[in-house]
């Protein structure tokens, strides 16, 4: 039986915009080290990402000491501060919550509205804002940051090949836009772990992941396109929903690196299997 381990580990400090292939991520209480601590926002505090900016996948951002450096295509590079915890406070939407954020300068505001071309402000989210995951999924009142629902996405090498061979042209990982990718299981077997052990870290499996148009998006071109939905929803729709991952919280922080173990402490027996 082939063993199931960690073979990717990604973090995306901006929400929504490029991503980061770490070797070591830090787990913390709201997620891994930097990913989503950032967010664009309108001039309205609302949250904006490539639903309706397809534009931000080209948005590259990597870190470098103690910043992010962000750049984009003709349009050169900005650097970003890794931590921050003065300046003024706005209170931003994610979806159905509001939290507190702190904004960026004029000039950092700026180089993102001209590149996407309209008026948008970054925002930080500072360690004294607390956004909790939904009370239906979290298991003792966890963080998350600025993305959608929950501290980390998992996915599997598997589930990929399995879309993959179905579609006329294949799409990489990217369009997922995991956390913790796994390899050595079967296709979509993540859909029945309820709580599994990477490394020396226990997680809560608690739900999976529903699919939008940003899995459509190319992520180096920043162009939609109908795939993968088209044919994801052909065998994983359910309840008007088309699934691909599954949504965790960490039951310990600490330290994860690719290559560690991914053993099942529990399987999910009232999971619904799609596939």
């Amino acid at each position: 039986m082939a063993q199931i381990k960690l073979s990717g580990i990604y973090i995306y400090p901006i929400k929504s915009a490029g991503g980061i292939s770490l070797q070591t991520a830090q787990v913390e209480n709201r997620g891994f080290q930097y990913d989503r601590r950032w967010m664009l926002v309108d001039e309205t505090g609302k949250f904006m990402t490539q639903r309706k900016f397809p534009r931000m996948a080209l948005i590259g951002v990597r870190l470098e000491g103690n910043q992010l450096i962000v750049e984009a295509p003709n349009h050169g590079s900005i650097a970003i501060p890794t931590s921050l915890d003065s300046g003024d406070t706005i209170f931003v939407q994610v979806w159905n919550d509001f939290c507190e954020a702190i904004s960026l300068t004029a000039e950092v505001n700026q180089w993102f509205s001209e590149f996407l071309g309209t008026s948008c402000q970054l925002v930080f989210m500072p360690e004294r804002s607390h956004r909790l995951v939904s009370s239906h999924y979290s298991m003792q009142n966890e963080l998350v940051s600025f993305a959608d629902a929950f501290p980390f996405l998992l996915t599997s090498e598997a589930s990929l090949q399995d879309l993959n061979e179905r579609l006329d042209e294949p799409v990489p990982m990217n369009r997922f836009r995991p956390n913790l990718v796994v390899s050595g299981c079967e296709a979509f077997a993540e859909d029945t772990w309820r709580q599994i052990r990477i490394g020396s870290i226990l997680f809560h499996v608690v739900k999976g992941c529903d699919r939008c148009v940003v899995t459509t998006i190319d992520q180096t071109q920043g162009i939609r396109g109908k795939e993968p939905l088209v044919t994801l929803a052909k065998y994983r729709l359910w309840d008007r929903k088309v699934w691909f991952g599954q949504n965790l919280v960490p039951a310990q922080l600490g330290t994860l690196q690719v290559g560690d173990s991914v053993e099942i402490q529990s399987l999910n027996t009232e999971s619904l299997l799609i596939s």
